[in-house]
């Protein structure tokens, strides 16, 4: 049939692409879909002085599918400087293993400082999925980035983008990583934190350290936002000593990071799955919640001028078998 990977109508749409440069595999993959994740990313990997990650999304429902579909995003860490764009051309894939080969779509995405993430892709129906002989083995899925092209320009203007320089992509050896999902026996814990004369605040502020299965963490705020957000509260998990950690030694963590309503016992959460390893030390959500959102008297997050963060931890896999 071509260049299509499978002979199945519902995988016409997925294409044969090349070996990718970075593989990642997902041990235990039906572990997800039992806990209900939400999204799952992966390690930093690295490409031509920048830090990349791949961002799969089990359940991911899209208009006009109809049921599920498993996809997958491609993110730019903070590597990029404010003002630059950068156009990348790149494959995102899943491996078949009937037949040795990768198999997926080309896509683009013009990443800057308020937009690191490509459009979700989506790869094949979750239904099928389970079924499939061909990208299911053993419970293993392995999913693929290879970065085609890549310029960056510097936007002067909003209409105007000025060609900076085209990024040089050499040819390297392809990077693998594993990840194996524990499906129970999970390490977990809980901290609350309450910050008083919240209002005053517009620096960057840490909780308290407090430790989850052998290693210390702490909330990482910014209350005016950092960055990387659009008019929205910064919030983050990060390890007090990263370098406890190493890419062989590197876990997954189920992270729920809240901020509690005082009046009604309500609150706002953001949820994900990430790899934490020696090379990152933090991981969360630059949008958390919107400031007007949050600053909102009737949405009662402040009362007075203290707000309440809760994070909830799961350690549920880790890079290394056992």
């Amino acid at each position: 049939m071509g260049n299509s990977c499978v002979t199945g109508a519902p995988h016409a749409l997925l294409e044969k692409t090349d070996d990718p440069a970075s593989q990642w595999k997902i041990i235990g993959f039906s572990s997800l879909l039992e806990k209900g994740a939400t999204t799952v990313t992966s390690d930093v990997f690295h490409y031509y002085g920048y830090e990349w990650v791949l961002e799969v999304t089990p359940k991911h429902k899209k208009s006009g599918l109809g049921s599920p579909y498993v996809a997958v995003s491609l993110l730019l860490l903070n590597t990029l400087e404010a003002g630059h764009v950068m156009n990348a051309l790149f494959e995102l894939s899943m491996y078949n293993h009937s037949n040795r080969t990768y198999c997926g779509f080309k896509a683009s995405n013009n990443f800057h400082v308020k937009k690191w993430y490509s459009e979700k892709k989506c790869l094949i129906p979750l239904e099928e999925l389970l079924k499939s002989s061909d990208f299911l083995v053993d419970d293993i899925c392995v999913f693929g980035v290879k970065i085609l092209k890549a310029d960056i320009s510097f936007a002067r203007k909003k209409a105007a983008v000025v060609p900076k320089k085209v990024v040089v992509i050499p040819k390297k050896p392809i990077t693998v990583q594993n990840l194996f999902l524990q499906k129970k026996e999970f390490i977990k814990g809980t901290y609350t934190w309450t910050m008083s004369n919240f209002v005053d605040l517009k620096l960057p502020v840490l909780s308290p350290a407090f430790e989850v299965g052998g290693y210390k963490w702490h909330i990482k705020m910014y209350p005016c936002g950092d960055q990387f957000s659009t008019k929205s509260l910064s919030l983050y998990l990060c390890m007090v000593e990263p370098s406890m950690l190493t890419l062989e030694l590197g876990m997954m963590i189920e992270l729920t990071l809240s901020i509690l309503n005082w009046k009604n016992g309500k609150q706002w959460t953001r949820a994900g799955s990430f790899v934490f390893a020696g090379t990152t030390n933090g991981w969360g959500w630059p949008n958390f919640i919107p400031l007007r959102m949050l600053k909102d008297r009737f949405f009662g997050n402040i009362m007075g001028s203290n707000c309440i963060v809760k994070a909830d931890i799961a350690i549920i896999g880790s890079s290394i078998d056992g």
